[in-house]
């Protein structure tokens, strides 16, 4: 194999994200990309808002599959539309935009050593100026909370639906806080997920189908073919330490660059994409101390939520943050925190449902 500049481990979203930055940074570079899987992306949807991404970063474009003017939340005493561009990448965008720009792409090729220099691989050494591991969740092995979902993208004739429900609380609380996530990606076809923060990471996919089935009837929408079907367990950690800059890089989810309390990665991963494309080590040490400033925070919020409140609960804890004022809420979902955003969180009457003994011994956990 030729040498290459950077060569990605993983063909996920921080992956191509990272390909596209550096591209459009260093036209000349040469990028390789070692992914086990026969096509980038997997079998997912990523959303983020407009100002979660770094500003000029135009590269992200030609990912964006549909966009919406804004997006509602909805809980049992909450009702809300909040304003903002909120865009959508799928998988297959992923993979028609990110493959262009790749001199070496080794698709069903895993990974066998990872070196700062080197990759070894089951279709021979691939050297690298920059070796990046960005292959996921499973790196992490922290303590956790965890989302699972599991989403349907459906034929729906005529569902009337202009933009995304981003949470629909008020569908029953089983399990965990659960809600479901709609996308109307098209006049007459919808990504429709069920999803829930549980203490266990266990997906029920029958019981996940038969309430989408519920719900889509409980709202009137006539289900034709499934499309596509995703499903995931996500980590949301009750500790995390992120990896530093190093050689190799740890990127992407399995490096810590994540939102912790939503599993929420594309902002995070953006940035952590631009950084690297500067080609500076500073750079990287810089967006490391900002993204690490952020988490303790975060992290606490996790232990409140999974240690502080019995499962059905967790509702009561998330209706709250959705009556916050809407910059504190894009800042939340950014993970751009001001002293003031976090303050807010604790002022005031608690959510019901708090647990004076999850109070008491939540922390230690």
């Amino acid at each position: 194999m030729a040498a290459v500049d950077y060569a990605l481990v993983g063909g996920g979203l921080q992956a191509g994200l990272i390909a596209l930055a550096v591209r459009a940074a260093q036209p000349h570079a040469r990028i390789a990309i070692v992914e086990r899987g026969a096509a980038l992306g997997g079998n997912h949807t990523w959303c983020f808002h407009a100002g979660d991404v770094p500003p000029g970063a135009t590269w992200l474009a030609p990912l964006v599959a549909v966009r919406w003017s804004g997006y509602d939340v909805m809980f049992p005493r909450t009702r809300r539309t909040l304003d903002g561009e909120y865009a959508c990448v799928t998988s297959a965008r992923l993979d028609a935009v990110v493959r262009p720009v790749v001199d070496e792409l080794l698709l069903g090729t895993t990974a066998l050593a990872i070196e700062a220099d080197r990759v070894e691989t089951t279709a021979g050494t691939l050297r690298a100026r920059m070796v990046i591991d960005a292959r996921g969740p499973a790196q992490l092995g922290v303590r956790c909370g965890w989302q699972t979902f599991l989403g349907q993208e459906v034929v729906v004739a005529d569902h009337g639906l202009v933009r995304p429900i981003v949470m629909d609380a008020t569908v029953a609380q089983r399990g965990g806080f659960r809600f479901m996530y709609v996308l109307p990606l098209a006049a007459d076809r919808l990504l429709i997920e069920d999803t829930c923060f549980t203490s266990a990471p266990y997906l029920d996919t029958a019981a996940c189908r038969a309430a989408i089935a519920a719900y889509a009837e409980g709202r009137g929408w006539v289900l034709g073919e499934v499309v596509r079907e995703e499903s995931g367990v996500l980590p949301l950690p009750l500790a995390l330490e992120v990896a530093p800059p190093g050689a190799p890089l740890v990127a992407g989810y399995g490096g810590g660059y994540f939102h912790p309390v939503t599993g929420y990665s594309f902002p995070i991963a953006a940035r952590l994409a631009a950084a690297v494309a500067t080609g500076s080590p500073a750079a990287l040490v810089a967006l490391h101390r900002a993204h690490v400033a952020q988490l303790p925070f975060a992290l606490r919020l996790n232990r409140m939520l999974f240690n502080w409140f019995a499962a059905e609960q967790r509702t009561h804890v998330l209706e709250r943050f959705y009556r916050m004022p809407e910059p504190t809420i894009r800042r939340f979902y950014a993970l751009a925190l001001t002293t003031l955003d976090r303050a807010r969180f604790f002022v005031g009457r608690p959510p019901r449902g708090l647990s004076l003994r999850g109070v008491l011994g939540g922390e230690a956990r």
